[in-house]
């Protein structure tokens, strides 16, 4: 079966960015080309004169992720939101698409992916894998949309999540990808979460996730432009977005804010997380904590005047 293999060449700068767009768009995976410190990974294991040519002569200042899409997904549709998630996101790029076979591409996951511990309640745990623990497990497959807890950005929000949950929340995340966040805070004790994204796909997915660990009850899961669709006022915000869109969101995060509420915003590189926190903060809120994890960042913020 053929697999389309969407290509963005970015600049090495910009590749973490790239590259969190592009998990949060496969439906099947993604591979990263980065030839930056080639000579000084060879030296370990070898002698640099043992490369062949070709792999020298290689843009050391340029990083190529691959996104990897099934033979049932449309390339038009997801070359034209991966093209409007790097816009939103300022990153400068070229793409290129072409068809490749597939290598038994979902089952080579599984090779490299196992459950994964997080905070003091969680555990993320593939599907195919037995895990005994007593933490709260959330069973989640790699090759989901953007959140199955491996990237820093999701990371540090369930870590949040993990200390923030008492029970009995209403919940909101914004962006829900995976919905990963939004099964997180149920599994965790919250009454009920709503889960918004502008991609049917990952709306498709966080329904079946929260399906596959029995919270699809409690978790509304809607197509929207951020925070449109939400009702009413909320105990927890999620939204790890890109930096951009949580400018644009921060004005309306508020008003959707329950007494004593808390916003969590993720996504943010560290080089723009001073103009993210002013503009949270010229919003009315109140930025609480600052979390970094690897270079990427999550705000927490209250109510203005609330600490």
């Amino acid at each position: 079966m053929q697999w389309t293999d969407i290509r963005i060449t970015v600049p090495k700068a910009q590749a973490d960015t790239a590259e969190a767009i592009a998990t949060g768009i496969s439906g099947g995976g993604i591979y990263i080309e980065d030839y930056s410190d080639l000579e000084t990974q060879v030296e370990q294991i070898a002698h640099v004169d043992l490369i062949e040519q070709d792999l020298l002569d290689k843009d050391r200042t340029k990083v190529i992720v691959h996104l990897y899409l099934a033979p049932d997904e449309n390339p038009a549709e997801v070359v034209e939101l991966v093209r409007s998630r790097l816009a939103a996101a300022e990153v400068d790029y070229t793409l290129a698409a072409e068809g490749v076979e597939q290598d038994d591409w979902e089952n080579g996951w599984k090779a490299y992916y196992h459950a994964l511990t997080i905070g003091q309640r969680l555990a993320i745990v593939p599907s195919w894998e037995e895990f005994d623990t007593d933490r709260v497990i959330i069973k989640l497959d790699p090759g989901m949309a953007f959140g199955t807890g491996t990237h820093e950005t999701t990371a540090l929000c369930l870590e949040v999540l993990d200390g923030l949950v008492k029970g009995g929340e209403r919940m909101l995340d914004i962006g829900t990808g995976s919905g990963i966040l939004a099964i997180a805070a149920l599994k965790l004790g919250a009454a009920s979460a709503e889960g918004v994204d502008i991609d049917p796909m990952c709306v498709r997915t966080a329904g079946e996730n929260a399906a596959l660990n029995g919270v699809d009850d409690k978790l509304k899961v809607l197509i929207g432009d951020l925070s449109d669709k939400a009702t009413g006022t909320y105990n927890i915000i999620t939204a790890n977005i890109v930096a951009n869109a949580i400018l644009n969101l921060a004005p309306h995060v508020p008003a959707l804010m329950a007494p004593g509420a808390t916003f969590i915003a993720s996504g943010v590189i560290d080089t723009r997380r001073d103009e993210v926190v002013e503009g949270l903060r010229a919003a009315g809120l109140n930025v609480v904590e600052v979390r970094e994890q690897n270079g990427w960042v999550a705000i927490l913020c209250k109510n203005g005047g609330e600490a």
